[in-house]
């Protein structure tokens, strides 16, 4: 039978007149028919009060963050809980709990959604373990972590995701992150979406209402998380997060005055810090180093909350702050990968004949994007590698430290990959407009923009190695992953070339021939 993704079960729903039961977070539901609607859509639920499901975060060499939130009835605007609950947690050795080396309780409290953030110390780096949760006489699933090495690391095997619009489709692409033998994840922002469009309409109850308040931003995370393969994703490996527009509202930035815009950001701030497993929610800095031994050093931005407007002579997209510790951060780079985590696209898109196809990316604050570049050129900083979410397709472009300069060195390599489901443009639009982009922007060396999925990284002394892994059907919650093309980069070589062996698949622009 014909799978169906979420945005046609809308549409189908609208075509009958049933809008007001087509969308769970429709605020004339009951719980218990947000919960049906829920199903309807795909969406199902771990067992009470661990609805959510688990997940741990930010490893260090000696610990990891751990989350889970209470949420019985978990599209309900209040649960049905007291203001404080005690959370027992739990880590082991194994996945039996038999070889138990840390525990403790600690309160989930109505103020932060019953949710619990618990910074676990003391283990050992470079090791797996094991944990879970219980309260109200219940036992959470079992999550999987991991810890970062020191020292030698021989390789490093990491995947990213970005851009999840729960109505454009199924998860299938978290499946397969979770299947990945992995170290770690990276989510490169758009987590949610807060906006109440389908099909390029603003329909309110194709979305239910448009989020503004903290009891809407929890709704619409929990229904996010109701689909089962991304919770399976977050019990499997940890991540490294970073966010981008739609966890607050579309093209926003984070120097934005007026008190409406400020109420509505510091709910979703609370609510994304209430489902992610974050460290501390007393004010969400993002941006910062993580290193996975000698091998790879993870520079994460965060290019939102300190951004001024667009196309300003004196724009900025990292603020001052961040700006200055990036920039010690390369003149202080070791002998290792340097890995910018960025969320919006950091090379030029130039249109023919002038202008930019979005100036809400890099291309909007091009001043400080030659500042911040010119840097890295001057540093001497070698084997630098972005990786890129938000397009919701795939680029590989070669980094310069002037886009407008002709004879520019190459000085790195960055990769912006698939989105999980949200919509990219049409086949037609990326067969017309891939050639356009090509010969409009040298440094572009590939595009892709049919297909749906997530990158994996395999990172070596010698090679970085980007496997561009696609879902077949976005409509099919099981439908099976296979890696499209693989582009190298060698080191202390800048610049990218793609694997012989995906020199045969589609791509909508592609420069050169591929190599071994």
């Amino acid at each position: 039978m014909r799978q169906l993704n979420r945005r046609d079960l809308l549409r189908s729903a609208a075509a009958a007149g049933a809008l007001g039961t087509a969308w769970p977070l429709s605020e004339a539901l009951s719980p218990a028919q947000a919960m049906a609607a829920a199903a309807d859509l795909g969406a199902s639920f771990d067992a009470a009060p661990f609805t959510l499901g688990v997940a741990s975060g930010d490893p260090l060499p000696d610990g990891v963050v751990l989350w889970t939130r209470l949420a019985p009835e978990p599209l309900s605007l209040t649960q049905p809980l007291a203001d404080s609950v005690d959370v027992t947690w739990v880590v082991a050795e194994d996945p039996l709990f038999l070889r138990k080396i840390a525990r403790g309780t600690i309160a989930a409290t109505a103020a932060h959604g019953h949710s619990v953030h618990v910074p676990v110390r003391g283990l050992r780096p470079g090791r797996r373990y094991y944990y879970r949760f219980s309260a109200l006489g219940k036992t959470s699933r079992t999550g999987r972590t991991k810890t970062a090495p020191i020292g030698p690391v021989a390789k490093v095997r990491f995947a990213s995701a970005n851009c999840q619009a729960f109505h454009d489709g199924f998860y299938a692409a978290h499946r397969g992150i979770a299947g990945e033998d992995l170290d770690f994840v990276v989510h490169l922002g758009d987590y949610i979406y807060e906006h109440g469009q389908v099909g390029g309409q603003h329909v309110r109850d194709h979305e239910g209402p448009e989020v503004f308040t903290l009891a809407d931003y929890r709704r619409r995370h929990a229904l996010y998380k109701g689909d089962p393969s991304l919770r399976a994703m977050h019990a499997a490996h940890p991540v490294y997060l970073t966010w981008d527009d739609h966890e607050v509202a579309n093209d926003y930035s984070g120097t934005t005055a007026n008190e409406p815009f400020r109420k509505r950001r510091a709910a979703a701030y609370q609510a994304y810090y209430e489902h992610m497993p974050l460290r501390d929610g007393s004010g969400p800095q993002i941006y910062q180093t993580r290193r996975w031994g000698d091998l790879l050093e993870l520079d994460v931005l965060d290019l939102r909350q300190y951004r001024s407007a667009q196309n300003l002579p004196d724009g900025t997209i990292l603020g001052a702050a961040q700006k200055s510790w990036l920039k010690n951060r390369v003149d202080t780079a070791g002998d290792s990968w340097h890995c910018w985590v960025n969320s919006i696209m950091l090379s030029q898109l130039a249109k023919p004949g002038g202008g930019y196809y979005f100036t809400d990316q890099w291309d909007g604050f091009r001043a400080e994007r030659n500042e911040v570049l010119g840097h890295v050129h001057r540093s001497g900083m070698q084997d630098l590698v972005v990786i890129t979410g938000d397009w919701h397709s795939a680029f590989v472009d070669d980094v310069v430290p002037d886009f407008d300069e002709p004879d520019a060195p190459v000085i790195g390599t960055e990769f912006t990959a698939h989105s999980i489901t949200s919509g990219a443009y049409s086949p037609e639009w990326n067969a017309a407009n891939g050639p356009v982009m090509g010969g409009a922007n040298p440094h572009l060396k590939y595009f892709e923009g049919n297909r749906y999925g997530y990158d994996v990284y395999e990172v070596t002394p010698r090679r970085w190695s980007t496997h561009m892994r696609v879902i077949e059907d976005r409509r099919d919650p099981y439908s099976p992953v296979r890696t499209l093309t693989t582009f190298h980069v060698d080191r202390g070589r800048p610049g990218s070339h793609e694997d012989r062996r995906g020199a045969s698949s589609p791509a909508q622009y592609r420069r050169g021939a591929p190599s071994g």
